[in-house]
């Protein structure tokens, strides 16, 4: 989108029949689903690519505020919280789920602010090489990086009940890692919550992947779907373009690579040119966890039932370490609800809903066979859903439903070991330690996505596109 808002001339090959990838949709029977991403954040982002490429963002779209943000379960339902950025109510929520604790979440707010200032300048630009580290920007956010620190760490400087703090911490969801291991970096995914919001698009998150999709072409850009590429074609140290599946070879003055990195690594670069990245080193290489998705089309609206919903296990620390480091299915698992058509009727038939049921688990490191548990553990997490989630009665008004596993991201959507939040965020593969947003194996090649600089997380993406774009346009002045 901002590569031909300024003039290039710009076609995009995508595999399969639309736009977006795991930020697609799902249509079956009249009902939408969002393929993965449900939470969108940091909305100053896409309203700056917009407005860049020159386009109001919210006419191009209908954004809703989320409020509360979503509904935490615990203890098997005897304790829950409903987050808000009232600050009023906000005090009567924490106050009634645990005295005394208002206090900690004001320290929580103007530490993390002042933490957020200094770090997000720092992720908006690219490290592809050492002395980047030397800039002012990363210099002054030092003392603000708590990398000798986990998540849950520093959460616990603000709270004392163990359940407010994974109140705070569990969005370590969003890159796939335990929050007992992620670093403490990572504290400001749940401010920019707290501090920004969280909001829906009506038609879902798939509707951001189609408007940047109208705006390329309406700037003159050609999108082939259904285009499949069979690999990039590297000469002489650089990346000419890609051949097709077809046999058609598509030449470029530069290349930019929006697949899921270590699959295209794999599957579309000989490994003869790419030493850094060979097959046993990516193999060696840490990634997040996995995601079981059960998507229902529902007869009925459970009007009571928020947005959002995460209900945690009973034992939730025992349940991380099964997901990350076990590599074993819980018995005692979490689940993440959303209930999209409250607020959105667009979604759904008359008088029906949609459902989107999600359970972190392992990826498929775990040797797990998916086709031989998927049923059984489909009816595991629909029981969830009902005895514990507030979905009583949801198996009787299923009319239809699609079911994803660690195996089907594999296999379907080309997510290498179904890690569907890419490369884990560890320290050791961030920054400069992740593959550069321009690819140090071969020259006019541009990274883009969750597998490159700054990470995984839809606005965190959209950083890395605009990173690369702005690269390319500095090269090719």
């Amino acid at each position: 989108m901002l590569l031909a808002a300024n003039g290039y001339e710009v076609t995009v090959v995508e595999k399969r029949n639309q736009v977006g990838g795991r930020n697609g949709r799902i249509e079956k029977d009249g009902y939408t689903f969002d393929i993965g991403p449900t939470f969108l954040m940091m909305l100053d982002v896409l309203e700056h690519l917009f407005s860049a490429a020159g386009y109001d963002l919210h006419k191009e779209l209908s954004i809703v505020p989320v409020d509360p943000m979503y509904r935490l379960v615990f203890d098997g339902g005897r304790r829950v919280l409903r987050p808000t950025r009232d600050r009023a109510r906000m005090r009567e929520t924490l106050e009634a789920f645990a005295p005394g604790s208002f206090d900690g979440y004001l320290r929580y707010v103007a530490k993390e602010a002042e933490k957020y200032d200094k770090l997000i300048p720092c992720l908006r630009v690219p490290y592809g090489k050492l002395s980047d580290f030397a800039s002012w920007k990363f210099v002054t956010a030092l003392p603000y990086l708590d990398v000798h620190l986990s998540l849950y760490d520093v959460l616990g400087r603000y709270f004392q009940d163990e359940d407010l703090k994974l109140a705070f911490t569990f969005q370590a969801k969003y890159i796939g890692m335990s929050p007992w291991k992620a670093p403490g970096t990572f504290s400001i995914i749940s401010y920019i919550e707290h501090g920004g919001g969280i909001y829906h698009v009506r038609g879902g998150l798939n509707r951001i992947s189609e408007a940047m999709a109208k705006a390329v072409r309406e700037k003159g850009g050609t999108i082939r779907l259904s285009s499949p590429v069979k690999e990039l074609l590297i000469e002489d140290g650089s990346c000419r373009g890609a051949l097709l599946e077809s046999g058609e070879r598509l030449e470029a003055d530069c290349t930019a690579l929006n697949a899921d990195f270590a699959q295209a690594m794999t599957h579309l670069v000989p490994e003869r040119y790419r030493p850094r990245y060979t097959d046993e080193k990516l193999r060696r290489k840490r990634y997040s966890c996995s995601t079981f998705m059960v998507y229902l089309g529902l007869d009925t609206v459970y009007e009571g039932l928020e947005h959002h919903s995460i209900v945690f296990a009973d034992d939730y620390r025992s349940n991380v370490e099964d997901i990350t480091k076990t590599l074993r299915l819980s018995e005692d698992f979490s689940v993440y609800i959303q209930n999209a058509s409250r607020v959105d009727p667009s979604l759904a038939p008359p008088g029906g809903s949609t459902i989107y049921l999600l359970v972190p688990v392992p990826n498929n490191e775990s040797g797990i066979d998916w086709d031989a548990v998927k049923k059984e553990f489909r009816d595991k997490v629909v029981a969830a859903a009902e005895a514990r989630g507030g979905l009583d009665g949801l198996s009787r008004h299923i009319v239809t439903e699609t079911v994803i596993t660690p195996l089907d991201w594999e296999r379907g959507m080309d997510v290498y070991k179904g890690a569907t939040f890419n490369l884990s965020h560890d320290i050791g593969q961030m920054l400069y330690l992740r593959p550069h947003n321009e690819f140090e194996e071969f020259r006019d090649c541009y990274l883009v996505g969750g597998g490159t600089h700054p990470g995984s997380g839809l606005p965190t993406i959209y950083e890395s596109g605009r990173i690369s774009a702005e690269l390319i346009m500095k090269k090719y002045r």
